[in-house]
């Protein structure tokens, strides 16, 4: 006899309707738990989307601007979702975002989803609190401190050199593909110091890359996804690591920069090589990803309002005079007087929004606004929202950097976060920024190549490509 095959469309129709029976009984079974437990304390409004799936989709398919808004117009600045496997409580509003960061950060332990943690590597300071927090927090601090950093700007500024050199031999310029470059060059400098051999890190580099190419994807641990390939590259790196740690110990020679210190440490505050690892890994996965990706939306915003462009290079032109007068490179001194191109800056941190929003998690259920937080649940403060919201920054949309003339309001702007786990590398990122800037446009004129801007929104706020350029020298540097 014949068998008969349902259709297709039957098929997925009977899939579905079991994914949302599967899906209202565990919300019966939650709710009733919840009721039971916080004694009729309503949770935050809002919605959890399909069973485990959650919002996920939705988020990595708009840009996240669309999705944080449209549900923060339709249920206010404290909502819930599902995203990442995980129950989450949204916050745009600042105070209470300060509540959960600063003032009762004790209340919200950090987290990431557990395939973020896999990738940067568990023993990492983001994912901690308490003294073990505290105590490498310091550590990365003492290295990234200006009074540290000083020393690096003569570093930092033959880096851009080289690499100027070799744009201008190039057709076209990927620019995120190249600030890449000079950010992974400058994190090396400064986590590993200028005693770092070249034979050490020859092919961190790509590792680095397939960690962020599986960082910002779909975390689907399935053969030939992103996802797959930065797990089998974070393996290697941990190894290559560990190799160059035992050797430094076994020589006795720590060398500078993060590693140095790190090493160098006697006694009760002395780290593993596992928890020394992970904190590189980590600090440089940081460096390199977002420094670069603020870089590329810089040269974006300057190449599309070319009164900025010419505002930034009078006032580069004056400090370039001043080098030539004394034939000298830049100074520590000449990036502190860069209010122009510092504000320009300032407004591409807001624009860009790198750094969307943190995940904390409730040790304890918590109840903030009227509303309960259970325990367990993920707390997202909404930086991007808050920094695009018309309360705080008026024609959010708008690259204005006049706005950054008067000090923002306290808790409204927040680019590299705040309280304990604020990034600690901030000042790197801002020399970083003003050295490359202050070369590009006194010795270089750029012009785009091909149709539109080239940058687009990939899941988060992370270029998906550089604005293609095409450079010009215009002077000696």
């Amino acid at each position: 006899m014949m068998s008969v095959i349902p259709p297709l469309h039957f098929l997925l129709s009977l899939f579905l309707a079991f994914l949302l029976l599967v899906g209202l009984v565990f919300n019966l079974i939650g709710w009733q738990r919840g009721g039971a437990k916080s004694g009729h304390r309503r949770l935050p409004p809002g919605s959890m989307g399909w069973p485990y799936v959650g919002e996920t989709l939705s988020l990595y398919t708009q840009n996240p601007n669309t999705f944080f808004s449209k549900r923060q117009m339709r249920y206010g600045k404290i909502f819930k979702s599902h995203i990442l496997g995980c129950p989450c409580v949204m916050i745009s509003n600042p105070e209470i975002a300060k509540i959960i960061l600063v003032t009762q950060s004790h209340l919200f332990k950090p987290t990431y989803p557990s395939t973020k943690e896999m990738l940067i590597g568990p023993q990492a300071v983001f994912f901690h609190q308490g003294s073990y927090h505290s105590h490498v927090k310091k550590l990365i601090q003492s290295s990234f401190l200006p009074s540290a950093i000083k020393g690096q700007v003569h570093k930092i500024e033959d880096i851009v050199l080289g690499l100027l050199a070799s744009w201008e031999r190039m057709d076209t310029i990927n620019t995120l593909h190249e600030m890449k470059k000079y950010s992974y060059e400058v994190a090396m400098i400064s986590v590993f110091g200028k005693e770092v051999e070249g034979n050490e890190i020859r092919g961190l580099k790509h590792l680095y890359h397939c960690l962020e190419e599986g960082y910002n994807s779909m975390p689907l641990n399935l053969p030939g996804t992103p996802f797959k390939k930065a797990m089998k590259a974070r393996k290697v790196l941990n190894e290559r690591l560990r190799k160059m740690i035992q050797k430094r110990r076994e020589i006795g020679e720590h060398g500078g920069g993060l590693l140095g210190v790190f090493l160098d440490l006697k006694g009760k505050d002395q780290l593993s090589d596992s928890q020394i690892a992970d904190n590189i890994i980590g600090v440089i996965f940081a460096a390199h990803d977002t420094t670069a990706s603020v870089l590329t939306w810089l040269l974006k915003y300057l190449h599309e309002y070319p009164h900025l462009l010419n505002a930034v290079k009078i006032e580069q032109e004056e400090i370039w005079r001043e080098r030539l007068e004394t034939k000298r490179g830049i100074t520590w001194e000449d990036t502190r007087r860069m209010p122009v191109t510092s504000r320009v800056i300032q407004e591409t941190l807001r624009a860009a929004s790198i750094l969307s929003f943190l995940f904390r998690e409730a040790v304890e259920d918590v109840e903030i606004d009227g509303f309960l937080i259970p325990r367990g649940w993920k707390v997202l403060p909404l930086f991007r929202t808050i920094h695009y919201s018309s309360d705080f920054f008026p024609e959010p949309n708008k690259f204005d950097p006049s706005r950054f003339e008067v000090a923002p309001r306290p808790n409204t702007y927040m680019p590299f976060g705040i309280g304990a786990h604020s990034c600690p590398g901030n000042e790197l990122a801002k020399l970083e920024m003003l050295i490359l800037i202050h070369h590009l446009t006194t010795s270089f004129r750029w012009e785009a190549i091909g149709e539109g801007n080239g940058i687009e929104y990939v899941p988060f706020p992370v270029p998906k490509q550089g604005l293609p350029i095409k450079l010009h020298r215009v002077r000696e540097v």
